[in-house]
């Protein structure tokens, strides 16, 4: 089992210096330019102080850039860290609801794909633009200022049934979360429908990570300790921030482990002016506790969606989930917590593994 973090702070390389010295695998680059740093810049000084961690994003939303500027971004940190690159696209819950706009359409998502993943093959291809279509390819190739020799995996990002069957029709693998995208078993189901529509099977490489939030636990230490809700508050809530997001959208009901807190939540959240919800809703996303919120991080809802228990518990689990044919999970703890939280999963569950 691969572990990879989540992080996209410019001033942190040390970060991520020190999760690739741990034994982690991964290091996913979020791509959310209202409350991040930019990706490509965190990438790019990242490939610099780096030598065997794989850098690439998590995920590239692509209502912010054209699909050849993507494509370009991350052959260009190639260029820096050839073979350790790769690119996960989704349709951007976060990085777009913070500009007040939807995530894109399935539709035009799956020909943004087939744009960035042709043209990481090196192959010209049909690109439309304002009405317009045309050949494109990249050019100038042996001058160097990409690369493209040493292959870029390409996942998808997806928590529903049709974005998992388009990770499995057009990716290398697919990038999703436990519980909101289901079980192993039920990604991998979506992800062959896809494949078998692309008139493949899914490849035996074919790459799972998913993101977890953990619940490390002491001995007889209650899953709601405030030291527990220190670590893994932040992520717990913005489960909720997507759940809710989501209803507003289009009216979906939550899942039942949201049920205790949801009436709660959405009374405190139309508090707010319209005008300003949707930056409100997503202020704290993964990177710190907000003391308005912290009411909402129940033991009901930590223990339906942190991967919990004590490290040898959770090894196990991590085990199961591997048998079950998951890849990575990619751990995003809080800015205050996040040394903390990697040390202490290297140390106590990933020695065991």
């Amino acid at each position: 089992m691969d572990v990879g973090i989540v992080t996209a702070k410019i001033d942190e390389i040390g970060y991520i210096t020190h999760a690739e010295n741990l034994g982690y695998s991964h290091a996913w680059i979020t791509d959310s330019p209202m409350i991040r740093s930019n990706c490509w810049a965190v990438l790019a000084l990242a490939a610099h102080q780096t030598r065997t961690i794989r850098l690439g994003t998590g995920v590239n939303v692509p209502g912010l850039r054209l699909a050849p500027a993507a494509a370009n971004g991350i052959a260009t940190i190639n260029r820096l860290a050839p073979g350790r690159c790769f690119i996960s696209l989704g349709t951007g819950h976060t990085g777009m609801r913070l500009l007040g706009q939807r995530p894109m359409k399935l539709e035009p998502f799956q020909e943004y794909i087939k744009a960035v993943r042709g043209l990481l093959r090196g192959e010209e291809i049909d690109y439309t633009l304002g009405g317009e279509t045309h050949r494109i390819r990249f050019q100038m190739r042996e001058h160097r200022f990409i690369d493209l020799t040493h292959p870029i995996p390409l996942y998808v990002a997806g928590f529903g049934p049709k974005a998992q069957a388009l990770a499995g029709q057009l990716g290398d693998g697919l990038v999703s979360g436990l519980p909101r995208g289901g079980t192993v078993a039920d990604m991998l189901a979506n992800a062959g429908r896809g494949a078998t529509r692309a008139g493949r099977p899914l490849p035996d490489d074919f790459y799972v990570a998913t993101m977890v939030t953990l619940a490390m636990r002491e001995p007889g230490e209650a899953i709601d300790s405030p030291r527990i809700v220190a670590e893994c508050g932040a992520a717990v809530l913005s489960g909720l921030h997507y759940l809710v997001a989501r209803h507003l959208e289009t009216g979906a009901d939550p899942p039942e482990y949201a049920r205790p807190v949801w009436k709660a939540y959405l009374e405190w959240l139309a508090e707010f002016p319209p005008a300003i919800r949707h930056q409100r809703l997503h202020a704290s996303h993964y990177s710190f506790l907000d003391p308005q919120e912290v009411r909402f991080v129940t033991a009901e809802l930590i223990d339906a969606t942190c991967l919990s228990g004590a490290p040898e518990e959770l090894a196990e689990k991590v085990r199961a989930l591997e048998r079950a044919g998951l890849s990575q999970i990619m751990l995003y703890p809080p800015l205050n917590r996040q040394y903390r939280v990697i040390e202490d999963f290297a140390d106590k569950v990933m020695a065991r593994l």
